[in-house]
This record gives structure tokens, sequence and C-alpha cells, in this order.
């Protein structure tokens, strides 16, 4: 991301999550770009924790602008209760200009991005598709590097993103003045491809034989139960699969290209670099 404008290096954003798969690339992408970041996390860098409010102001004062990135699922309500609060005590601190991350397609996040949008703040959502870094940083991984992926996806398509993308579209529209303030941005990677395809992607990158192994959304909730997810989470998520990987997401979307002026990265190329880094190996 090369994007840059005047005023930018004055800028100051606080990155919620920036120890996350997306907060960490919003944080290396900002810097490029000549922001100031504060890298708001429970453990390093700002202290931030969505739990825990009274590290929120601290963290926002003086701030320009945020990235907001909840850590369970955009749609659920611990999210949407949280993000309007955060939102409106930035507004109050005078942190106005805020970019949220959710999820393309899925219909239980409309109550999130509504709290941010009656908040106050200069507002823009940002609707990503599946990571493709799901594959490779997370809960799935282990499932790989086993040799197989157990997941509720069917046979449906899904354009894949990369979420080095996801942060460059960030930035920019951080860094745009008012340009993208008040839009809602879907982004999607170039092409379509089905969890068996994306498994036989990183077969191929790995030199390994990996399986994918379709099962339904309860039969998926019963495995994550199995290992101790508690009962509410496991609905929320059964429900989300249940809406979000019922092909509605089997169109591709411009957010990148609009943004960014270039076509977003292909899933090919993801797969072969972090199979190069080792992250399927036993």
């Amino acid at each position: 991301m090369t994007q840059n404008t005047a005023g930018t290096k004055d800028m100051t954003v606080l990155v919620t999550g920036a120890t996350g798969r997306t907060g960490s690339r919003v944080a290396e992408a900002a810097r490029a770009a000549g922001l100031t970041v504060r890298a708001g996390s429970r453990s390093q860098g700002t202290r931030f924790d969505w739990a825990d409010r009274s590290t929120w102001a601290d963290a926002l004062r003086g701030a320009d602008a945020a990235y907001l990135a909840h850590p369970t699922d955009v749609g659920s309500p611990d999210a949407t209760e949280a993000v309007g609060a955060l939102a409106r005590e930035a507004v109050g601190l005078g942190v106005r200009r805020l970019v949220l991350l959710s999820s393309r397609g899925e219909e239980r996040a409309h109550a999130t991005e509504e709290a941010l949008r009656t908040s106050g703040a200069d507002w823009t959502v940002v609707r990503a598709a599946w990571f493709a870094q799901n594959f490779s940083e997370g809960p799935l991984v282990e499932g790989l590097v086993h040799g197989e992926l157990v997941f509720p996806a069917g046979e449906v398509q899904e354009p894949f993103i990369d979420v080095r993308d996801i942060a460059d579209v960030v930035v920019a529209a951080l860094a745009s003045g008012d340009r993208y303030i008040g839009q809602e941005l879907a982004l999607s990677g170039p092409r379509l491809l089905t969890f068996r395809d994306a498994v036989a992607e990183i077969s191929k990158a790995t030199g390994s034989e990996l399986r994918y192994v379709p099962v339904t959304a309860r039969q998926y909730g019963d495995i994550l139960a199995g290992f101790g997810v508690p009962p509410q989470e496991v609905e929320l998520l059964v429900e989300i699969f249940e809406g979000l990987l019922d092909g509605r997401n089997a169109h591709l979307s411009d957010g990148v290209q609009r943004v960014l002026g270039h076509e977003p990265r292909d899933f090919t190329d993801f797969a072969r670099e972090a199979a190069a880094a080792g992250t399927w190996k036993a």
C-alpha cells in the first residue's frame, strides 16, 4: 500500500486487536503509510482490552482515528454492545474517525454496524469475505497439520481474501480524508473456490496429501462442544455457519479494486507463501 496524503504523518491511529490476524497487518500497513500507530492489545503495546472498559479512555485519548476489530464474531451481542459503547466513548474523546471490520453477508453483523453508525462517528465499515489466513492462523491449522480439514462448508464457493488486502484498504480509508466516510466497503478475493478447492491448493503447495471432510453445522458444533467450547458460543457459531455458508457469499466484490486500484491477492500465492514458511508442517 503506497497511498499517502498530506497530514497522514501526523495522524495517530489506535489499532485494536493489534496482535491478531487483521490488527497486526493493519498496524504494519499503517506504519508503512506514515501513520503513528498505537498497537492496542491486552498483553503488549498500548493496553487495550475489549472486556475491560477501564482501558479504553487512555488508549483512545489523543488519537485521531481507530480501527475496530472485535475478538468475538462481529454479529454477537457482545460485539454489538462493545462496539457501540467504544464508538460513543471515542467520539466523546474527540476520536471521530472509526473503521470497523465486519463480515460480508452476515445479517447478524448489521446490529453492530448500526451501533457504529449511530454513535456520531465518521465511520467506515469494511465487510470482508472469509480470510485466507483462517487456514494458516487459528483453529483450522491443527487439522491441516494432521492431514485433514473437518468443516461445515459443504461444496459452497467463497472468494477467500488475503488479510493484507483488508489491512491496505483500512489504511487507505483512514489516509484518504473524508473520501470513505459513511461508506460500506465489501471486499473479496479475485475468484471463487470451494473449501475443497482451498484444501487442494494447500495440499499442492505443501506436497502433502490433505483431505477435506464436510460435515453439517450441527455436527461441527458437537465437535466444538467436545473440545470444551461453551454451549452458548457453540450455538452462536452453529447459527453463523448455517447462514454464512449457505451460498450467499458465492460472488465477488470489487472493494479492493476500487480502493487500492489493483486486483486482490490470489489464494494460490497465499498458500505457497504459507507453505514456504512451514505453516502446515507437523
